[in-house]
Protein backbone atom coordinates (compact mmCIF):
# COMPACT_ATOMS: atom_id res chain seq x y z
CA UNK A 1 0.00 0.00 0.00
CA UNK A 2 1.56 3.51 -0.76
CA UNK A 3 2.07 6.30 2.11
CA UNK A 4 1.03 9.17 1.75
CA UNK A 5 0.67 12.83 4.35
CA UNK A 6 -2.15 12.11 6.52
CA UNK A 7 -3.97 15.14 5.48
CA UNK A 8 -5.95 13.73 2.20
CA UNK A 9 -8.99 11.53 3.58
CA UNK A 10 -11.47 12.17 0.51
CA UNK A 11 -11.11 10.78 -2.82
CA UNK A 12 -11.00 14.30 -3.95
CA UNK A 13 -8.14 15.23 -1.37
CA UNK A 14 -6.68 12.30 -2.19
CA UNK A 15 -6.83 13.26 -5.77
CA UNK A 16 -5.26 16.55 -5.50
CA UNK A 17 -2.76 15.43 -2.91
CA UNK A 18 -1.69 12.78 -5.66
CA UNK A 19 -1.94 15.14 -8.93
CA UNK A 20 -1.33 18.56 -7.62
CA UNK A 21 -0.20 19.53 -4.20
CA UNK A 22 3.63 20.66 -4.10
CA UNK A 23 4.39 19.97 -7.73
CA UNK A 24 6.35 23.05 -9.14
CA UNK A 25 3.89 25.03 -11.31
CA UNK A 26 5.43 27.76 -14.08
CA UNK A 27 2.19 28.30 -15.38
CA UNK A 28 0.88 31.91 -15.29
CA UNK A 29 -3.31 31.06 -15.32
CA UNK A 30 -2.51 28.27 -12.91
CA UNK A 31 -0.97 30.03 -10.28
CA UNK A 32 -3.40 33.05 -11.00
CA UNK A 33 -6.10 30.12 -9.63
CA UNK A 34 -4.13 28.94 -6.61
CA UNK A 35 -3.64 32.67 -6.10
CA UNK A 36 -7.54 33.45 -5.92
CA UNK A 37 -8.32 30.17 -4.41
CA UNK A 38 -6.13 30.43 -1.54
CA UNK A 39 -7.57 33.55 -0.82
CA UNK A 40 -11.33 32.44 -1.05
CA UNK A 41 -10.38 29.37 1.68
CA UNK A 42 -9.19 31.70 4.13
CA UNK A 43 -11.82 30.72 7.37
CA UNK A 44 -13.01 27.67 5.60
CA UNK A 45 -11.20 24.04 4.94
CA UNK A 46 -9.61 23.23 1.39
CA UNK A 47 -11.90 20.66 0.96
CA UNK A 48 -14.05 23.13 0.61
CA UNK A 49 -12.72 24.90 -2.00
CA UNK A 50 -11.93 21.51 -4.41
CA UNK A 51 -15.50 21.01 -4.27
CA UNK A 52 -16.49 24.05 -5.79
CA UNK A 53 -13.21 24.48 -7.96
CA UNK A 54 -14.89 24.07 -11.31
CA UNK A 55 -17.83 26.30 -10.50
CA UNK A 56 -14.50 28.90 -10.08
CA UNK A 57 -13.39 28.01 -12.99
CA UNK A 58 -16.15 28.93 -14.78
CA UNK A 59 -17.70 31.72 -12.59
CA UNK A 60 -14.02 33.58 -12.84
CA UNK A 61 -13.69 32.65 -16.53
CA UNK A 62 -10.92 30.17 -15.78
CA UNK A 63 -9.11 32.73 -14.05
CA UNK A 64 -7.96 34.60 -16.84
CA UNK A 65 -6.51 38.05 -15.07
CA UNK A 66 -7.10 39.62 -17.92
CA UNK A 67 -10.37 39.12 -17.71
CA UNK A 68 -11.20 39.39 -14.08
CA UNK A 69 -9.45 42.70 -14.34
CA UNK A 70 -12.92 44.25 -15.65
CA UNK A 71 -15.00 42.83 -13.78
CA UNK A 72 -17.49 45.52 -12.97
CA UNK A 73 -20.43 45.77 -10.15
CA UNK A 74 -22.66 43.92 -12.28
CA UNK A 75 -20.22 41.17 -12.55
CA UNK A 76 -19.99 41.27 -8.80
CA UNK A 77 -23.65 41.00 -7.89
CA UNK A 78 -23.56 38.23 -9.94
CA UNK A 79 -21.14 36.27 -8.33
CA UNK A 80 -22.44 37.43 -5.30
CA UNK A 81 -25.83 35.01 -6.25
CA UNK A 82 -23.75 32.28 -7.32
CA UNK A 83 -24.28 29.48 -5.13
CA UNK A 84 -21.26 27.67 -6.76
CA UNK A 85 -18.36 29.73 -5.05
CA UNK A 86 -18.47 31.36 -1.85
CA UNK A 87 -20.37 34.26 -1.81
CA UNK A 88 -18.36 36.99 0.67
CA UNK A 89 -18.28 40.44 -1.25
CA UNK A 90 -14.33 41.08 0.13
CA UNK A 91 -13.05 37.96 -1.63
CA UNK A 92 -15.10 38.31 -5.09
CA UNK A 93 -13.67 42.19 -4.69
CA UNK A 94 -10.24 41.17 -3.70
CA UNK A 95 -9.79 39.09 -6.70
CA UNK A 96 -10.78 42.12 -9.62
CA UNK A 97 -8.35 43.75 -7.61
CA UNK A 98 -5.50 40.89 -7.62
CA UNK A 99 -5.95 40.25 -11.11
CA UNK A 100 -5.21 44.40 -11.61
CA UNK A 101 -2.29 43.63 -9.32
CA UNK A 102 -1.25 40.44 -11.34
CA UNK A 103 -1.12 42.01 -14.38
CA UNK A 104 1.25 44.70 -13.95
CA UNK A 105 3.37 42.39 -11.92
CA UNK A 106 3.81 40.56 -15.36
CA UNK A 107 3.97 43.32 -17.03
CA UNK A 108 7.25 44.44 -14.50
CA UNK A 109 8.69 40.53 -14.53
CA UNK A 110 7.60 39.14 -17.71
CA UNK A 111 5.48 36.82 -16.04
CA UNK A 112 4.47 35.92 -12.75
CA UNK A 113 6.29 32.90 -12.32
CA UNK A 114 9.54 34.52 -12.88
CA UNK A 115 8.60 37.09 -10.33
CA UNK A 116 7.49 33.87 -7.61
CA UNK A 117 9.90 31.50 -8.63
CA UNK A 118 12.87 34.57 -7.59
CA UNK A 119 11.54 33.82 -4.06
CA UNK A 120 13.41 30.64 -4.18
CA UNK A 121 16.34 31.04 -6.84
CA UNK A 122 13.88 29.06 -9.07
CA UNK A 123 14.53 25.98 -6.92
CA UNK A 124 12.20 24.43 -4.69
CA UNK A 125 13.02 24.12 -1.26
CA UNK A 126 12.29 20.96 0.48
CA UNK A 127 10.99 20.16 4.29
CA UNK A 128 13.45 18.90 6.66
CA UNK A 129 12.66 14.99 7.82
CA UNK A 130 11.01 15.04 11.07
CA UNK A 131 10.15 19.15 10.42
CA UNK A 132 6.93 19.78 11.08
CA UNK A 133 4.91 21.72 8.95
CA UNK A 134 4.53 25.47 9.86
CA UNK A 135 1.79 27.55 9.27
CA UNK A 136 4.31 30.42 7.96
CA UNK A 137 8.23 30.88 7.13
CA UNK A 138 10.09 33.87 6.38
CA UNK A 139 9.69 33.12 2.99
CA UNK A 140 5.62 33.46 3.03
CA UNK A 141 6.07 36.75 5.31
CA UNK A 142 8.09 38.25 2.33
CA UNK A 143 5.82 36.79 0.14
CA UNK A 144 3.18 38.00 1.84
CA UNK A 145 4.32 41.72 2.81
CA UNK A 146 5.84 42.37 -0.99
CA UNK A 147 2.49 41.07 -2.62
CA UNK A 148 0.56 43.50 0.26
CA UNK A 149 2.77 46.66 -1.36
CA UNK A 150 1.89 46.04 -4.67
CA UNK A 151 -1.71 46.11 -3.71
CA UNK A 152 -2.84 42.53 -3.38
CA UNK A 153 -5.56 41.69 -0.97
CA UNK A 154 -6.04 38.63 0.92
CA UNK A 155 -2.59 37.59 0.92
CA UNK A 156 -1.15 37.42 4.74
CA UNK A 157 1.66 34.90 5.20
CA UNK A 158 -0.89 31.96 6.25
CA UNK A 159 -2.47 32.31 3.02
CA UNK A 160 0.62 32.91 1.06
CA UNK A 161 2.38 29.87 2.98
CA UNK A 162 -0.55 27.60 2.00
CA UNK A 163 0.00 29.25 -1.58
CA UNK A 164 3.27 28.32 -2.30
CA UNK A 165 3.07 24.89 -0.64
CA UNK A 166 0.34 24.31 -3.49
CA UNK A 167 2.40 25.51 -6.51
CA UNK A 168 5.21 23.48 -5.49
CA UNK A 169 8.23 26.09 -4.24
CA UNK A 170 8.13 24.29 -0.59
CA UNK A 171 7.76 20.28 -0.85
CA UNK A 172 5.83 20.16 2.28
CA UNK A 173 4.73 16.37 1.59
CA UNK A 174 5.65 14.57 4.51
CA UNK A 175 9.43 12.39 3.93
CA UNK A 176 7.95 9.07 3.92
CA UNK A 177 4.99 10.27 1.75
CA UNK A 178 5.10 8.55 -2.25
CA UNK A 179 5.14 12.34 -3.56
CA UNK A 180 8.08 13.60 -1.83
CA UNK A 181 10.59 11.86 -3.60
CA UNK A 182 8.72 11.66 -6.66
CA UNK A 183 8.68 15.56 -6.68
CA UNK A 184 12.00 15.65 -5.49
CA UNK A 185 12.93 14.37 -8.86
CA UNK A 186 11.25 16.84 -11.19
Amino acid sequence: MLKRCAWPKTDLAIAYHDQEWGVPLHDDRGLFEFLILEGAQAGLSWETILQKRDNYRAAFDNFKPTKVAKYNQRKVERLLDNAGIIRNRLKITSAIQNASAYIAVQQEFGSFDRYLWGFVDNRPLKRKRGASVPARTPLSDALSKDLAKRGFKFVGSTICYAFIQAVGLVNDHDFSCLRYHEIGKQ
